[in-house]
């Protein structure tokens, strides 16, 4: 007989209290508390070019610009999770009285890696979409140069757009900015990719 594994399930008021003494991040899923799992040296990489050329190309326009530790709740679908990359147009909407959690992005960049690739492109890309600000996706690649760029062009209606090549520059739609992959992909060394 196998032997069953006790589930349990948290309300998001209980999930910010146990995340909020963690030693580690965690995402909630609808009841779940999942821990996420550590990134590569490349994802860190992507992740903070991508940020630091986003910064600096929107400075003095009136957007912010977060990475990796401000977290996103998603109230349709009960999800807290952590995108890599978001822009947020304006003053950010938060949710509770702390200023740790959003709700407003308008786009939203995440590296892909072997064991979050489905979900980013999945169900996560579907929670996202409930999102009424949210109006551009960008999932990017870490073993090779290709990025997905997903842009709403009405209410339901998605375009879709791929880059693969180094020489190919990613143009946002959603705000007025341009990035080189080889700039995106910036001291990335894809032969030091491993299995994570």
């Amino acid at each position: 007989m196998p032997l069953e594994t006790q589930k349990f399930y948290y309300t998001p008021e209980e999930y910010l209290e146990i995340e909020e003494k963690a030693e580690y991040k965690s995402e909630y899923r609808n009841g779940e508390i999942v821990p996420m799992t550590g990134g590569t040296t490349n994802h860190n990489k992507i992740s903070g070019n991508f940020y630091a050329y986003l910064k600096f190309g929107l400075r003095g326009n009136n957007y912010d610009v977060y990475i990796g530790d401000v977290r996103l709740w998603i109230p349709r679908y009960r999800q807290h999770t952590y995108p890599d990359v978001m822009v947020i147009e304006g003053e950010p909407i938060y949710t509770g009285t702390s200023t740790t959690t959003v709700m407003n992005p308008i786009l939203i960049a995440e590296v892909l890696s072997k064991s979050t690739k489905n979900y980013d492109q999945g169900d996560k890309f579907l929670y996202y979409r409930s999102i009424p600000e949210f109006r551009e996706y960008i999932l990017i690649n870490q073993y090779e140069y290709h990025v997905m760029q997903y842009v709403k062009t009405a209410e339901n209606q998605w375009s879709f757009t791929e880059l693969e090549d180094e020489s190919a520059t990613l143009s946002l739609q959603t705000i007025d900015f341009q990035i080189g992959l080889h700039n995106l992909y910036e001291q990335v060394n894809f032969a030091e990719n491993n299995e994570d």
